[in-house]
């Protein structure tokens, strides 16, 4: 018997760049945005339509939001919230970074944060020289037991090692810092 799923929320998925990866260079706002309405039977599209993340060139972000909020700090949405953050070295960039990226795109269009959902802006995959990252956005740094229960998730889905911690960093913070790194706010 099949059974549907009610996905309530609406993706944007984009590509920005700092160098050449198929889209345009500069803002978000430059390069296109294409709308997928996720509903039963969604799987076939995501799986067909999408590059995998280890396929991305050098310089590329590639991101999934919900509809009306963009992969930037500086949008209303983000502003209050912050990142859980997954680095990892350019070696682990065909298998690990492909698995982590896709689990991460399940996550949220399954919307399997639970009852923290709604607090779940977003994904971005960062693919750079010295390694690759991926963040998953929250609206509210300050909603502690929502964020760490969403970082907690997403370390189980992803099966983390539980000996390696993953960090959640403020925006606020991340635009703010003087050098290459950003403290940890939390970590699961």
């Amino acid at each position: 018997m099949l059974t549907s799923t009610v996905i309530t929320a609406t993706w944007i998925r984009a590509t920005m760049s700092l160098g050449d990866c198929g889209g345009s260079s500069g803002s978000f706002e430059e390069n296109p945005q294409e709308k997928i309405e996720w509903h039963e039977f969604w799987w076939p599209c995501l799986f067909h339509h999408i590059k995998q993340a280890s396929e991305l060139k050098q310089g590329c972000d590639y991101s999934l939001f919900k509809k009306g909020i963009l992969p930037m700090w500086e949008d209303d949405a983000n502003k209050r919230g912050g990142r859980w953050l997954i680095n990892l070295e350019k070696k682990h960039r065909g298998h690990d970074l492909n698995n982590y990226w896709l689990e991460v795109l399940l996550c949220l269009i399954g919307e399997a944060f639970d009852d923290y959902h709604e607090d779940v802006c977003g994904a971005v995959v960062n693919i750079r020289a010295k390694g690759d990252k991926i963040g998953i956005w929250t609206s509210d740094a300050l909603k502690s037991q929502s964020v760490v229960e969403i970082g907690r998730k997403i370390k189980t889905r992803l099966n983390i090692n539980p000996n390696m911690p993953i960090g959640y960093q403020i925006h606020k913070d991340t635009m703010a810092k003087s050098g290459s790194v950003t403290k940890n706010t939390y970590t699961v």
